[in-house]
Parts: structure tokens; C-alpha cells; sequence
């Protein structure tokens, strides 16, 4: 197969063929994969300890060196690939998940469940941090962000689908089962990306970091606004949303099931979130997230003011998931608008402060929730979220024309 752009054009440039969307298919699933890889262990937290013989806390840490590792491996992988074909970069990234996974299976202590962490959140990191900029290059211009909330719908679908399912195996036939499934799911789909995508080399206009000039740096304003805005709403968010079972237990007083009613609210409130929000950041990438980050502030406030009461906890919680479904892709798309010149680097640098932020909130909300309590920690999210607001008003907006359509057009 040749590269992408001779693709397009046998398809014509106004229009994506069906087989390009198949491949961008198979790019969501592998991400819905790799992010359901790195968060299963939250479902099966008990009998995956048990059996280990650790402590719940101890394989609850797995978590955390998975979005470390995943973190600088997003960072270092985009300066690493030079001219290699990314379909085969993605297809090898899928082998070492099901790397991970399979140690995973085997583990028989906590010291071989932190190697299989290991190279798990090496796969995750590489698979995560490509998905956004390999999708840009499947399809024509107009569907480019289209395309992105596809391969961004599938980190939020994980959560949604991925782990309650990879739970419920897990619950039938054994936890070790649930991790091998995905180590088959991991081979097929590396497989399917061998297949469904076209070779697709270094972007057209792309050069080496050796002669990457001051103009070419990613040391722009823009860039640094989206950055921080990312880093304070993604620590807000999990830091609140990392506790809020304890959050509804102690406000509203909800049962376990009617917690788990609303999760999958949230869910599926965040999967809309993700797609609407991925329509308006193509043209006005600032004002999505800005919009984005006011709603997380709003729920979690009326979380903190009204969380006594089902009802408002109800709204609050999907308000919630409309707003924090749309960052991902809304924030790539940021990014992607304010260093169309380099998409690969910028969307390596952007996942891996993205999941650097993860590790960061899930880390300040416990510090929160066990020195002040839930509704301190609560307000202190949404003053998070409104200092993300704040710094996104103040700093520069990336160019709204090159969002979506121009920086694909001309190759990159």
C-alpha cells in the first residue's frame, strides 16, 4: 500500500473512503484496548491482591507505574520513530501490550506484577501517543477531527465498557482469564493494524530534531497555554473523580448500586461529551475547552453545595461527564491547532502530560481527602478548574484555521 495522501486522493480530497474509516476503527479499538489494559486491575483490585498474597494498596500502586512509564514513554517515542512506518511502530506497541498482559497472567508476586506494569505502560504510552496524530493522516480534511474523536472515544469507552466487561470475565473464570483475553485481543488487533492501515512514514514537511530551527520549537505560546490548562483540569478532575464513590456514599448516601447507575451515567454522558466536543474543537478549539473547564467547576461545586441531594447529584454527575469526555479530544485539538508542523511531537508531549496529570491528581486528592475531607477536596477541585479557565482566557488561542482541515491538507 502506499502512503496516506496517494490514499486520499484515489478516494478524492473531499471525501474518506470506507476502508479509511475501517482503519480508523481499528485504531479506536486499540485504544479502547490499551487504556482498558491499564485500568482493569480498579475491577478486580480484591482477587487480583488475593491471589498475588499483597495488599489491596500495593496492587492498587500497579496503577500508578503504569501512567509513569506510560507518561515518558508518550514523551520519548515521537522523536525516536525518525522514517519508520508508523503502522508497524503501532502493530510492535500492540505486541508488547500483550506483553504485559501475559506477565500479567503469570505473575506470581508483586515484583513480577510491577514488571508487567512496566511493559504494559510502554505499549499504552505508545499506542496513546500516536492514536491522535496517525488518525489526522487516515481520512480527508474535513473529517480530520471526526477521526480524532473516534480514536480519543476509545480511552473514554474503556471505562465505560472495557473495564465493567473485562470485570464481569474476571468474576466468572478468574482474573488471570480477564488479562488474557486482552493479551489475545492485543495480537488480533496488532494484526488488524498491519492490515487496515496504509504505511504511513514520516509527515510530508516533518525533519529531523537536528534541524529542527527556534521557529520549529514547541516552546510557543499556545502551546504552553493548552499545557497548562490540560495540567490543572486533568489534576482537578482526578483528584475529585478518583473518590467519588466516598463523595456520593457520604453526601447523597446512595447505595452501591445506585453509585454504579450513576458511574454509568457519567460514562455514557462522557461518550456524547467526547464527540460534540470534538465537532466544536475543529473550528474553535479554545472556546470548547474553556466551555469544558467552566462545566467541570459548575459540577463539582453543585456537587459540593447540593451533593446531599440524588437529584442534584444526578445532574451534577452528568454535567460532569459531558464536560470531562470532551477534553480529551477537545484539548488534542488544541495542541494539533498550535503546532501543526509537528503533530507527532506535540501529541507525544500532550499524552504524556496528560497521564503525568492523572498520576498527579489521583495523588493530591487522597492527600485532600485524608487531611480535609471530601467536600474541602471537592472545592478545591473546582477552584482547579476555574484556575484552568482563567489561564486559557488569559494566554493565546492557537490559529482556528489550521484546526482541522489546513494542517492535514498540506500533509502533516
Amino acid at each position: 500500500m502506499g502512503s496516506a495522501v496517494p490514499l486520499l486522493k484515489a478516494v478524492g480530497a473531499d471525501r474518506s473512503a470506507p476502508s479509511q474509516w475501517v482503519a480508523v476503527g481499528v485504531l479506536t479499538l486499540s485504544t479502547f484496548l490499551v487504556v482498558t489494559s491499564e485500568m482493569l486491575p480498579v475491577g478486580l483490585l480484591t482477587p487480583l491482591a488475593d491471589g498475588l498474597g499483597i495488599s489491596s494498596g500495593a496492587a492498587g500502586a500497579s496503577l500508578t507505574v503504569t501512567g509513569l512509564v506510560s507518561a515518558v514513554t508518550a514523551l520519548i517515542v515521537p522523536r525516536l520513530l525518525g522514517d519508520l512506518d508508523r503502522r508497524v511502530v503501532l502493530a510492535v506497541a500492540m505486541g508488547v501490550l500483550a506483553v504485559g498482559n501475559g506477565l500479567t497472567v503469570i505473575a506470581g508476586g508483586f515484583g513480577t506484577l510491577v514488571v508487567a506494569r512496566i511493559v504494559l505502560g510502554v505499549g499504552m504510552g505508545a499506542v496513546w501517543g500516536m492514536a491522535s496524530a496517525v488518525a489526522t493522516r487516515l481520512v480527508a480534511p474535513r473529517d480530520t477531527a471526526l477521526a480524532v474523536s473516534f480514536a480519543v472515544s476509545g480511552v473514554a469507552s474503556a471505562s465505560v465498557l472495557g473495564v465493567p466487561a473485562g470485570t464481569l470475565v474476571g468474576n466468572a473464570v478468574g482474573w488471570r482469564a480477564a488479562f488474557g483475553a486482552l493479551t489475545a485481543l492485543a495480537l488480533i488487533l496488532a494484526a488488524g493494524l498491519l492490515l487496515a492501515l496504509p504505511r504511513l512514514r514520516r509527515p510530508a514537511g516533518a525533519t529531523g530534531d537536528a534541524a529542527v530551527g527556534q521557529r520549529r520549537s514547541l516552546a510557543r505560546p499556545a502551546v504552553i497555554t493548552g499545557l497548562t490548562v490540560v495540567v490543572l483540569l486533568v489534576t482537578a478532575h482526578f483528584a475529585a473523580y478518583t473518590y467519588v464513590r466516598p463523595v456520593l456514599e457520604s453526601q447523597a448516601g446512595l447505595s452501591a448500586n445506585a453509585i454504579a447507575l450513576l458511574l454509568l451515567l457519567y460514562g455514557a454522558f462522557g461518550l456524547a461529551g467526547n464527540f460534540i466536543a470534538g465537532a466544536a474543537a475543529g473550528r474553535r478549539p479554545r472556546v470548547t475547552v474553556l466551555l469544558l473547564a467552566a462545566g467541570i467547576a459548575v459540577a463539582v461545586a453543585v456537587l459540593a453545595l447540593f451533593g446531599a441531594r440524588a437529584l442534584a447529584a444526578g445532574l451534577a454527575i452528568a454535567l460532569w461527564g459531558v464536560a470531562y469526555g470532551g477534553v480529551s479530544v477537545a484539548a488534542q485539538l488544541w495542541m494539533t491547532a498550535a503546532a501543526p508542523d509537528r503533530v507527532e511531537h506535540i501529541t507525544g508531549l500532550y499524552v504524556g502530560v496528560f497521564t503525568a496529570s492523572i498520576a498527579l491528581g489521583a495523588f493530591a486528592g487522597g492527600l485532600a481527602v485524608e487531611g480535609a475531607g471530601v467536600v474541602p477536596l471537592l472545592w478545591s477541585t473546582a477552584g482547579l478548574a476555574v484556575a484552568a479557565l482563567l489561564a486559557g482566557l488569559v494566554g493565546p488561542a492557537p490559529a482556528r484555521a489550521r484546526t482541522a482541515t489546513t494542517a492535514r491538507a498540506e500533509g502533516f
